[in-house]
């Protein structure tokens, strides 16, 4: 009620409100099963944080990236981050960049007019022979060999 009658005093909003939704706050979180309502509310921030991950990387695939600075940008720990989005994807951020590159070069590889060397450097490999090796793993083909056999097999 007091956060509500502060409608009634505009020129105390500014320095009432943060108080009072911090009270608000503290007797939610201590009072009884407050623990549950603190575990569902800091699953939410986390869940939040991953899916802000899976959105950077997904952005950013092409470029280097460090799990701490990631960590830093979406406000979780490193530990937390890697847990969460393991359990979120079933693969560790680095992984699941490595995936976001590959099925981007296989993309560009499908439409046409590139070298799969080009390729590799355009998704952020500085190798075309590491780039190869991880395409074959994923992909069980060579990005030539899978590329044709996309065209001959799919495209149709």
């Amino acid at each position: 009620m007091r956060l509500i009658r502060l409608l009634n005093k505009p020129q105390d909003i500014a320095a009432m409100s943060r108080i009072l939704k911090l009270e608000i706050m503290y007797r939610l979180i201590t009072a009884q099963n407050g623990d549950v309502l603190y575990h569902t509310v800091l699953s939410h921030y986390q869940e939040r944080g991953v899916n802000d991950a899976i959105q950077w990387i997904k952005q950013h695939y092409a470029e280097p990236m460090s799990i701490e600075k990631l960590a830093r940008q979406v406000r979780m720990s490193v530990s937390a981050l890697h847990h969460r989005f393991k359990a979120t994807t079933v693969m560790s951020p680095l992984q699941y960049q490595k995936q976001t590159r590959l099925l981007e070069a296989r993309r560009m590889l499908m439409a046409g007019g590139v070298e799969a060397a080009t390729v590799a450097y355009q998704v952020g490999y500085e190798s075309p022979s590491q780039f190869s090796r991880e395409y074959r793993r994923l992909f069980g083909a060579s990005p030539l060999q899978d590329v044709e056999y996309l065209r001959q097999h799919v495209v149709e």
